[in-house]
């Protein structure tokens, strides 16, 4: 069994809780107005290809540097387009007693449930809670992602929000109390974060001659996206 993977970060420090290593699978399904990897959505562009055993391997030449406090994650892309690669290597990780977590916006190709066995924590990218807004930012219907939600509140599974406030698209107060809203029907959520549009990967689309659709708006104010956040916990 061979995993497609675009890249590997030794070191992430954003990436769940602690140290992670941090797996980037290739392939996506979504195609988000604020991307900022558009290199992961091709699955069959491939930097390495690596076997269970063998990323395995060498993500416990880390362990000292996380230890008890970090451990991996798998990222994208969308990690849950390669189930059969994931699960197997996430069983591993457990035989080797390795925290896992999932960074993911719950599209994938199903087996979520058996996935979820050997998961420690999601991380779940909200991009919207309505389905026209969702439609507009991602391209893709909502449903998938319901599906995989109701999977992680009936396997109980820790979960981490995190949605990505845009300038003129969900940076309103309406915008963050739906998302409040929202939040509340799921009873195994830590923590919900909001994180500022920036635009880092604009270069990326250049290159690739890819147009960025959001080429005319500006990164978001980080301030303003303080104070939301500050509306969703109050």
């Amino acid at each position: 069994m061979i995993g497609n993977i675009d890249s590997i970060e030794t070191m992430g420090l954003v990436d769940g809780p602690g140290i992670r290593f941090v797996v980037f699978l290739q392939g996506c399904h979504l195609r988000c107005l604020y991307c900022h990897n558009p290199e992961t959505w091709d699955e069959k562009k491939v930097k390495i290809k690596m076997t269970p055993e063998e990323l395995v391997k060498k993500i416990l030449r880390y362990v000292p540097y996380y230890e008890n406090k970090g451990g991996v994650t798998f990222s994208g892309g969308e990690p849950l387009l390669q189930s059969n690669f994931l699960l197997e290597t996430l069983k591993l990780c457990k035989k080797n007693n390795i925290h896992t977590c999932l960074d993911t916006a719950g599209v994938g190709n199903g087996n979520y449930e058996e996935i979820l066995k050997y998961t420690d924590l999601i991380i779940m990218d909200i991009k919207a809670v309505e389905p026209d807004l969702y439609k507009r930012i991602t391209g893709n219907s909502i449903d998938e992602s319901l599906k995989f939600l109701d999977v992680c509140q009936k396997l109980n599974k820790k979960m981490w929000f995190r949605q990505v406030i845009v300038p003129g698209i969900n940076d309103t107060r309406e915008e963050i109390l739906k998302l409040k809203e929202f939040s509340s029907r799921y009873k195994n959520i830590e923590r919900i974060e909001l994180l500022p549009y920036h635009l880092y990967g604009l270069e990326k689309y250049k290159k690739m001659k890819i147009p960025y659709r959001l080429e005319n708006v500006d990164s978001m104010d980080l301030d303003k996206c303080s104070e939301l956040q500050k509306i969703l916990e109050g």
